[in-house]
């Protein structure tokens, strides 16, 4: 397995996609031929807080199992180091930074054929944005796949429970609404590839209500969502070893 940005700081082999210092990500590439490309998106709510480190773990076990795994940061809700980010500009990071991978390819640092399959995999506000970015308008890398862990993918019904001490209105700069359509996965349906999510009945910090009404209204509408429900509360879906990981190597292994 190789590490093409050990050092995590944007700068050595064009992991940068951007000018800001949280415009980045860290690549993995596994040993052979690679089954596709895991973007990893990591959560806590758009906080500046909260880094890619979350998802290091999950990047590096799903390369140990095949694939090339891309784990991005972005600009995120906040003062100082991290933060720039909210609507637009977190959006904008993360479609920037799934495009990038075109450019890596071209640069021979990502093998072409691999973004022939591109999962977009997120925890929590993870999850929104890897469902998000597969139904962003005029992509250079389209999403194939989504796999949402304990997604916030209603961003009007995650307001009105104050999911995250206000974390929507705080990313959103308001309180939702129809005018923000565009931003919200609950109201870009239906989307034209599939939806995976995962999420465990005891989260107490975003309920599975999220994810089983967005999959309610996605099969509605045509479109193609699954649930499974996993133990270990809200942090499970994102342990290594964990019961629930394993559930979501399944999934990813059945699109690979």
């Amino acid at each position: 397995m190789a590490d093409q940005d050990a050092g995590l700081d944007g700068d050595e082999v064009g992991t940068a996609y951007g000018d800001d210092p949280s415009q980045f990500g860290q690549l993995l590439l596994p040993d052979g031929e690679p089954r596709g490309v895991v973007v990893v998106v990591h959560g806590g709510f758009w906080k500046a807080e909260y880094d890619l480190s979350l998802g290091t773990p999950l990047a590096q076990d799903l390369t140990a199992r095949g694939w090339v795994t891309w784990n991005l940061e972005y600009r995120r809700v906040g003062s100082g180091p991290g933060g720039g980010g909210g609507v637009p500009a977190t959006l904008d990071d993360v479609a920037a930074g799934i495009d990038h991978l075109a450019t890596m390819a071209a640069a021979g640092l990502v093998p072409a054929a691999a973004l022939d399959r591109v999962v977009t995999l997120g925890h929590s506000a993870g999850g929104h944005l890897a469902t998000w970015a597969a139904g962003r308008p005029d992509p250079v890398v389209p999403v194939t796949d989504v796999v949402s862990q304990a997604g916030v993918l209603d961003l009007v019904a995650a307001s009105r429970a104050g999911l995250g001490g206000g974390a929507v209105d705080a990313f959103l700069g308001h309180a939702p609404g129809p005018a923000d359509a565009a931003a919200d996965p609950a109201q870009q349906l239906p989307l034209a590839v599939p939806v995976h999510c995962v999420h465990a009945p005891d989260d107490d910090i975003v309920p599975i209500s999220q994810s089983r009404e967005y999959v309610e209204r996605a099969t509605a509408a045509g479109a193609t969502a699954d649930l499974t429900e996993v133990t270990g509360g809200h942090f499970g879906v994102i342990e290594v070893g964990s019961p629930a990981w394993q559930r979501i190597l399944e999934i990813i292994g059945g699109i690979g």
